[in-house]
């Protein structure tokens, strides 16, 4: 029986960034080529700028499949493809809350809504963002469905004794929303190395120099230096103000290492009981359950082991099922 042609369309990486979106989707390919015959599209040129955006969503349309999927972060690209056959990824709502005025309005409509009226299915990380989506966004609650992020199988438990005297605590992302600021003011007069993955600044590095705390920092690396980094560390901090799903979290617990996350958006339905839950925006809070990891030997053994249950709810099989039951359903007959 003839395989149905389905093409992933993506975004093109920028230099040292945009490495887990590409990956999430290599594998769900190959663990679905047997009924499918998947084929990668990446758009010629990075998103940047109105005729850039204009020539992706242009060069899309004769790139089409039976089946086609916008991965995310190139919403857009849905624009002139065959609605009844198209599914879009969104990832998060985050940018319409940083906007205001005539911008909002503007990438309500042409990053949003149309992509949206452009596609039969909307798939979403998580029910935080679906809730997002809902409430920002025209879309029947039906046309949006979950499904999650798989964790790497390359991410696996290593024992490491924990450093309760100097803990090294890793810190994943430094954009706005990562929270980094009040992460580095919750360490103050804490005997620590803070292991930070992203580019940092010039008024982050002043910041880091006034704090007096240990620092390394490293940034662009592969997948096997990135788990070293897991593996090296005592905890993970993920302190963060908003996430489309939470990643880093899942990795800590993969790996065995007990994570501080926030109380807030996706991050305590990705964490479940496998994370200190604390609220973001309180220096105090964020400094309070470092310390309670540190400090309670019992309490850090219940969060890894909760945390070695918790991966298991993001098998990749299981994951890359639910694309394809969506895929089968984009192939029916039936108009959305």
């Amino acid at each position: 029986m003839k395989k149905l042609r389905l093409v992933h369309f993506q975004r093109k990486r920028r230099d040292g960034r945009n490495f887990s979106l590409e990956q999430i989707f290599e594998d769900v390919r190959s663990r679905i080529s047997g009924r499918f015959d998947t084929k990668v599209w990446v758009a010629p040129v990075e998103s940047n700028g109105l005729f850039r955006r204009l020539w992706i969503a242009l060069a899309a349309v004769f790139q089409q499949g039976e089946i086609n999927h916008v991965t995310g972060d190139i919403n857009f690209a849905t624009f002139f493809l065959r609605r009844k056959k198209t599914v879009l990824t969104l990832l998060d709502c985050a940018i319409l809350a940083r906007s205001r005025g005539i911008r909002r309005v503007l990438i309500w409509f042409f990053w949003f809504q149309l992509p949206i009226m452009r596609a039969r299915i909307v798939t979403v990380l998580s029910d935080a963002t679906r809730q997002s989506v809902l409430q920002n966004v025209r879309c029947p609650p039906e046309r949006i469905r979950i499904v999650p992020v798989a964790i790497s199988e390359n991410f696996r438990p290593v024992r490491r004794p924990f450093n309760a005297s100097r803990p090294r605590i890793l810190q994943v992302g430094t954009a706005p929303n990562k929270n980094l600021e009040n992460v580095v003011r919750s360490l103050a007069g804490l005997p620590c190395v803070l292991s930070i993955i992203g580019p940092l600044g010039s008024g982050m590095r002043e910041l880091l120099e006034a704090s007096a705390i240990e620092v390394e920092s490293a940034e662009g690396l592969s997948e096997e230096a990135l788990i070293q980094k897991y593996v090296d560390c005592d905890l993970l901090v993920f302190a963060s103000t908003y996430e489309g799903f939470g990643m880093p979290i899942l990795e800590a617990n993969a790996v065995g290492r007990p994570v501080v996350t926030s109380n807030v958006t996706s991050m305590p339905e990705v964490a479940g009981d496998a994370a200190c839950l604390v609220d973001p925006f309180d220096v105090d809070a964020i400094r309070q359950g470092i310390n309670l990891i540190i400090k309670n030997p019992e309490y850090r053994k219940r969060l890894v082991s909760n945390g070695f249950a918790n991966v298991k709810r993001f098998q990749a099989d299981r994951i890359a099922v639910q694309y394809a039951e969506i895929y089968q359903e984009i192939t029916s007959t039936r108009a959305a």
